[in-house]
């Protein structure tokens, strides 16, 4: 049976996966990256790619990576550099849309999806936002913004599954299901919830986790 392989978004560190992982029943392992659930080195190099390379390093054997919000990005460009080993792949409220990725129109598209969001989630994200530290985040953000995951996913192979939440609108369900197109997969919208569902909807996403991993595992 193959991995699960989960990436916390910008900022995020495991404890953001946990009502996800609750569900699981396949080998699981959550990978923090700097800006991703780490504090960022100075020398740190945060460029997509340089991250993808750290992540498959952590990686034991085949697996099928989940990311979240930015971390999308990051385990695409895992898928290709070495598709052998990225056996599926989970895009959970995938953000890089370059045309709308300056500073105001994520500011307001944050602000837009946070009034959805429970308030139950702010004293689980302000730890990790903390740990990770603003200016690590910021770091990581200003490359993440500028990856052109459009253009990137062009190359995927593996099966693919695009989820986002209803009121996401980092991940608005035209973007999303753009992304799905290119990749030759199908984009899911969940009911209820923001950008925020590996928190809010952790047992849905969770089906769709089990959904990428058993084409591979031949269910």
């Amino acid at each position: 049976m193959t991995q699960v392989v989960l990436v916390p978004g910008l900022g995020l560190g495991p404890e953001s996966y946990a009502p996800t992982v609750e569900h699981l029943t396949t080998p699981y392992q959550v990978i923090t990256l700097p800006g991703y659930g780490e504090p960022a080195d100075p020398d740190d190099d945060l460029h997509t790619e340089a991250l993808a390379n750290r992540l498959l390093d952590q990686v034991d054997g085949p697996a099928v990576l989940v990311g979240h919000s930015a971390s999308c990005q990051i385990v695409v460009a895992a898928a290709l550099a070495q598709p052998d080993r990225v056996k599926g792949l989970v895009l959970i409220g995938p953000t890089g849309d370059v045309t709308a990725s300056d500073w105001p129109t994520l500011a307001a598209r944050w602000i837009r999806s946070a009034v959805w969001e429970s308030p139950s989630v702010v004293p689980i994200l302000a730890p990790q936002y903390a740990r990770t530290g603003l200016v690590s985040m910021a770091r990581a953000m200003e490359v993440a913004r500028r990856y052109d995951l459009a253009e990137a996913i062009r190359g995927v192979t593996c099966p693919t599954a695009v989820v986002r939440s209803e009121h996401d609108r980092l991940s608005p369900a035209d973007w999303a299901q753009r992304i799905a197109d290119l990749a030759g997969a199908q984009a899911w919208t969940l009911p209820t919830g923001a950008h925020m569902p590996v928190l809010t909807n952790g047992e849905e996403v969770v089906t769709f986790i089990k959904r990428v991993a058993g084409v591979y595992n031949g269910q």
